[in-house]
């Protein structure tokens, strides 16, 4: 069997500890290149750069064998470049986190973590997004990690879909858990509103979005199993 190429991005940045997870688990399932934001990108979704470059730079990694660079652009400008120009070929897989932040229910729509996975998609690969609760510090995830991945690396989602996975932010003690086949919650992860840091002149205001997290969710979907502890895995099919 040839040996799987695989390329790792993310939206949190190429020094997120998320990425470093993923990467140490990837390298136990073939050749991993990583092309990834030199920076924050949360919430930027599926945008690309169109009529600004971006700029990439090779990086050292801290895990053997992984050949790094970083981009200036977003996170689907990163799986672009890898495919387009760095990766020696179509990598077989795209592994896309893991996220600081679930990305569960109407979130989905907002995830760069989902938007570069979604890239790789289009651009003819398979393609898995992993994400944890945002107070987690990676303990359910690094269990976890290896046979999720021995478990998806070649599965084949539905056409024009992803295979998205959502680490609980339970302790690992606490963790009920994976729970399979989950659907996308019509809710969000979290209850939002506005805040007004300041009045400016002209009678503008500065404003900066706040939430609680949101504790309902319909039995079956992505974000009830999270709520209730469990890993949870399922399938995010694009619009198209």
């Amino acid at each position: 069997m040839n040996r799987r190429l695989i390329l790792l991005t993310n939206d949190d940045g190429i020094d997120a500890p998320g990425l470093l997870r993923l990467a140490r688990a990837a390298v136990n399932f073939g050749e991993v290149w990583i092309v990834a934001p030199d920076g924050q990108r949360s919430a930027a979704s599926h945008s690309i750069s169109l009529r600004v470059p971006f700029d990439v730079y090779p990086q050292g990694y801290p895990v053997e064998g992984v050949k790094a660079f970083y981009c200036t652009g977003s996170a689907a400008d990163c799986v672009r470049v890898g495919f387009h120009n760095i990766l020696p070929g179509v990598p077989d897989v795209v592994l896309s986190g893991v996220n600081h932040g679930y990305n569960v229910g109407a979130d989905l729509q907002y995830s760069a973590t989902a938007g570069a996975a979604f890239e790789a998609v289009f651009l003819g690969s398979r393609a898995i997004a992993f994400s944890e609760d945002h107070t987690s510090h990676g303990e359910t995830a690094e269990y976890y990690l290896n046979s999720v991945l021995e478990e998806l690396i070649d599965q084949k989602a539905p056409d024009r879909s992803i295979l998205n996975v959502n680490f609980t932010g339970s302790v690992l003690s606490e963790c009920k858990g994976i729970l399979r086949d989950r659907f996308v919650s019509r809710h969000s992860g979290f209850r939002d509103k506005y805040r007004i840091l300041e009045t400016l002149p002209g009678g503008g205001a500065r404003y900066l979005i706040e939430g609680a997290v949101n504790i309902d969710s319909e039995p079956g979907s992505d974000l009830r199993a999270v709520l209730d502890g469990y890993v949870s895995i399922g399938t995010v099919k694009n619009v198209s």
